[in-house]
């Protein structure tokens, strides 16, 4: 556990050095202000040595202290403010580059690892996380560096006063440092499984607010609140358990420095009595004292959120250490594809223990219009994130325009795709933007154009503002097929080489789909495209259907062609369309 800590403060420490001229501005700002907050002690015991007795008062000396004090007082205002200024300038910074980082990593992670965690959790480390990491920062900034330096030059003025009564407050000093490196210790594994707690109670809640509809329809709200309570439950005893033990550490110290106060004053006291301290140096000590063991009181809250700040910097750094996508250096440009497709003895599975895709052969002219049918978890949409390398193959090959899709960008292979999904997808903007979203560049006419085709124009007309009404990320205020029809609106208006249809028109009432499927029609003319349907009636005029099952096609052809074969593609056909 050490060795992570010390491995995430290094990491820390990376992302500082780019701001350590604002570092090195804090520290002598620091500086100034512990030399200028210590130097007041001093003034005022000159300022009560001139206080001899009644009527025996040099105010002319008390005026002339009292404007330094005033100046001395100035200057530690102003270091101060400047110092947290720059602090906060140098935390915030830090923060946006981990952040940017981290959004940056999660752009470059493979689609199987936003598969296989939870988004809540995810959306914790990038938000919750970070701003705990942080405040953690900020307190260590703004606190760290002034206690440290208060506690140094507390003890040089202290050995240039009296080095016997400093012997005293240093031989006390390790039992305070003692106690807060105890409960530091203990504190670090809990705030890190109170961070991992948290996250798994963010992803809850991202799923249940995501999913309400379907928790309400199916009356799981009882047992989505059962669940929530409990990991609620446990982060309530993991909470408790990490603030009891950092809240114990300030009254710990606090009584450590009251021990330091008392020996301070009894020791001074004495001198004072044998004439080697005067009155003023006395209360010279005694403020000191104070001052000297304030930072410890200080430093240790600031450990208990730094140890909060590392462990979430931990789960941060997590995420930004995971294995991004394969690099593309030396990759080409597929340019502007004519559309070939081949797929040579293909093998994929998303668990190496769970076979799926073997040894797919397939090849497809340019223009041909491919359908992709079969049960529930044959592959059919496995093939459309092999085709779009949202996954790539184990084994095997996949070919446009004859160059394997693994030495071509990403970018540049997905450029040539449009792709319609059964899951629509709209973010939060005006429906025009969403439109756009292919092509950010394309006219008001190209869109209103493109919204004409998909026979969307119509019901755009009538939202309030039109094309400029603006929807929510989920496209809440739109009806299911209104927001599919957005989706092909957005897939119509950049017409690439290649389509995927994947249960495109499913949403779609059958009046509108048949207006669609026209325009499908047009769409598709020329068009390499892989039409994945489970409403055999739309794949009628397909140039080729593929009927796929364990992974493999079993059968292929035409429709007239398949059902005369009387296979497993007839079976499916006649489930739909035999008479009841």
């Amino acid at each position: 556990m050490k060795e992570k800590q010390i491995a995430t403060i290094k990491r820390i420490l990376t992302y500082i050095k780019q701001y350590r001229f604002w570092v090195a501005a804090s520290l002598i700002l620091a500086v100034v202000t512990v030399a200028t907050t210590l130097y007041a002690p001093i003034l005022v015991g000159d300022g009560v040595d001139l206080i001899v007795d009644q009527g025996l008062v040099d105010f002319p000396g008390l005026l002339v202290i009292l404007e330094k004090v005033a100046v001395v007082i100035a200057i530690t205002g102003l270091s101060q403010w400047l110092m947290n200024h720059i602090n906060n300038k140098i935390t915030y910074r830090v923060v946006k580059d981990i952040r940017t980082k981290a959004f940056d990593r999660l752009e470059e992670l493979p689609l199987s690892y936003v598969d296989s965690h939870r988004h809540g959790d995810i959306i914790s480390r990038i938000i919750a996380d970070i701003d705990q990491f942080s405040e953690g920062l900020l307190m260590g900034f703004t606190q760290l560096f002034t206690g440290v330096m208060t506690i140094l030059g507390t003890l040089g003025f202290m050995l240039s006063v009296n080095p016997f009564i400093t012997l005293v407050v240093v031989l006390l000093t390790p039992i305070s440092l003692f106690v807060a490196a105890f409960i530091a210790k203990r504190t670090f594994s809990m705030f890190t499984l109170q961070s991992k707690t948290r996250g798994e109670l963010t992803a809850l809640v991202d799923e249940m607010l995501g999913n309400q509809k379907v928790v309400q329809a199916f009356g799981q709200e009882q047992e989505a609140q059962k669940r929530f309570e409990e990991i609620n439950g446990r982060l309530k005893d993991c909470s408790l358990k990490a603030i009891f033990f950092s809240s114990i550490t300030n009254p710990s110290t606090r009584f450590v420095n009251g021990l330091v106060y008392a020996a301070v004053g009894v020791a001074g006291a004495f001198a004072a009595v044998r004439g080697a301290l005067s009155v003023g140096q006395l209360s010279v000590f005694l403020s000191y004292a104070n001052q000297y063991t304030k930072p410890f009181n200080e430093i240790s809250g600031v450990v208990t959120e730094l140890q909060n700040a590392i462990a979430s910097a931990a789960r941060v750094f997590e995420l930004i250490d995971e294995e991004a996508e394969p690099s593309e250096d030396g990759a080409g440009e597929l340019g502007c594809a004519d559309g070939k497709v081949e797929l040579e003895h293909v093998y994929f599975s998303y668990d190496p223990q769970v076979k799926l895709i073997e040894d797919l052969n397939l090849a497809v002219k340019p223009g041909q219009r491919v359908a992709i049918v079969g049960p529930t978890g044959c592959g059919k949409s496995t093939v459309i994130n092999l085709l779009m390398r949202f996954y790539d193959v184990n084994s095997g090959q996949i070919r446009v325009d004859g160059q394997d899709v693994r030495s071509i960008t990403r970018k540049s292979l997905r450029e040539n795709y449009g792709m319609v999904l059964q899951e629509t997808w709209l973010k939060s903007g005006t429906i025009r933007e969403n439109i756009a979203y292919g092509k950010p560049d394309a006219t008001d006419e190209e869109i209103i154009a493109a919204a004409k085709k998909s026979h969307a124009h119509s019901f755009i007309r009538r939202m309030p503002q039109g094309y400029d009404t603006v929807i929510s990320e989920e496209g809440g205020n739109l009806s299911q097929g209104q927001k599919q029809l957005l989706c092909i609106t957005r897939v119509m208006l950049c017409l690439p080489p290649m389509l995927i249809l994947d249960e495109a028109t499913s949403s779609i009432d059958t009046r509108t789909e048949i207006k669609i499927q026209e325009a499908f029609a047009r769409m598709m003319e020329g068009r390499t495209s892989f039409i994945v349907a489970h409403r055999l009636s739309t794949i009628r005029e397909a140039d080729r259907i593929l009927v796929m099952r364990d992974g493999r096609i079993i059968e292929q052809g035409t429709h007239q062609e398949l059902l005369e074969k009387k296979g497993f593609y007839a079976e499916l056909y006649n489930s739909q369309f035999a008479p009841v």
